[in-house]
């Protein structure tokens, strides 16, 4: 007699019919080991999804574009502000790819220049209205956007983990109480709450970063309130609790690290969301003022003047589209790791 292995054990919890998770009859592997079962499921999800991988390379490809910045677009003087996007004159009309740079060019050709076919400083990417020139916005504005996604996204996570933990953990008059808090935050659109801040508060970075962060923890607290009350039942959660280890324990080193993978889901659609608040106020002109933002140029491109200039707005989209299309791709990779139905196709 011959047994379906994939079909002849059914574990508890899973419906019949299911085939096996390929590591239930297998020993661990090394990450595994070291990482525990989900996390490693998690990390290979990443890595072997095609679509994940396209976005993991195109978000490696802005953060070396940003931390590379200096050396990509250098300012136009030893000791100036980089992030004040130097202008070649005042002109309303646009100029377009490959003009000369005659005023305020950076103040050193780097090696890397000549690839472009070029020994003197050009608008590769031509200007907007008054000037500024694309390119050295484009990169620099990478900069903002992932400053503005990674740091908005910690605040808001820590404050939504902190939140739903204690609601979840704890249950009773406290979860109430919290749940009501985040039902109020819930109730008000995130866009009109961003955009009673900012009629309140100075429009630079990092009052920015605070203000897209405090209005985004909501949706954090939630997915963690849900895992923890789901944890709070599982069979090794209640064995800590018979045993008598304190909650601090069974709360630190039990139920967190196995309630924040969902979590991380919503963190990368979360640095997409932030990215898009930001360009949509700067596009609104109410946001970034003295800091590259790809939003506040096109802004610029809705205001210039001498025809149809598709210079402007093509380079600052194309790089908002891109960084938010990477970031959903990893979120959706990391939702289909997270969830085995889904991975299935079920």
């Amino acid at each position: 007699m011959t047994i379906n292995t994939s079909e002849a054990v059914t574990p508890a919890g899973r419906p019949a019919g299911i085939p096996l998770d390929e590591g239930f009859l297998r020993p661990p592997s090394r990450l595994e080991k070291a990482l525990g079962p989900e996390w490693a499921r998690l990390i290979r999800g990443i890595f072997t999804n095609p679509l994940s991988v396209i976005g993991l390379i195109i978000v490696t490809g802005f953060i070396v574009v940003g931390l590379l910045a200096p050396v990509l677009a250098p300012p136009p003087k030893p000791g100036a502000n980089p992030y004040q996007i130097p202008r070649d004159g005042f002109l309303p009309e646009p100029k377009p790819p490959g003009t000369p740079w005659v005023k305020n060019a950076p103040y050193y050709v780097p090696a890397w220049y000549s690839l472009t076919g070029n020994e003197e400083w050009v608008h590769l990417w031509g200007t907007t209205s008054g000037q500024y020139d694309i390119f050295y916005g484009v990169i620099w504005g990478s900069r903002t956007a992932l400053m503005i996604g990674g740091i908005v996204v910690l605040s808001s996570a820590l404050i939504g983990i902190v939140v739903g933990a204690t609601a979840g953990f704890y249950g009773g008059w406290i979860d109430e109480v919290l749940m009501r808090v985040v039902e109020i935050f819930a109730a008000i659109p995130t866009f009109f709450l961003l955009l009673s801040f900012v009629a309140f508060f100075p429009r630079n970075l990092y009052i920015m970063m605070v203000i897209i962060g405090v209005t985004g923890w909501v949706g954090y607290a939630r997915f963690t309130r849900t895992e923890f009350l789901r944890l709070r039942q599982q069979d090794f959660v209640q064995a800590a609790v018979a045993c008598g280890l304190p909650l601090r324990s069974i709360l630190f080193r039990q139920m967190l690290p196995n309630g924040v993978a969902p979590v991380l889901v919503e963190a990368s659609f979360g640095v997409a969301a932030a990215i898009l608040y930001e360009a949509t106020l700067s596009f609104l002109g109410l946001g970034l003022v003295d800091e590259p933002s790809w939003g506040q140029m096109l802004s610029a491109a809705t205001t210039a003047s001498g025809g149809f200039n598709w210079w402007v707005a093509l380079y600052p989209g194309l790089a908002i589209f891109l960084t938010v299309f990477a970031y959903n791709l990893v979120g959706e990779a990391l939702r289909d790791a997270i969830d085995p139905y889904t991975s299935r196709g079920g």
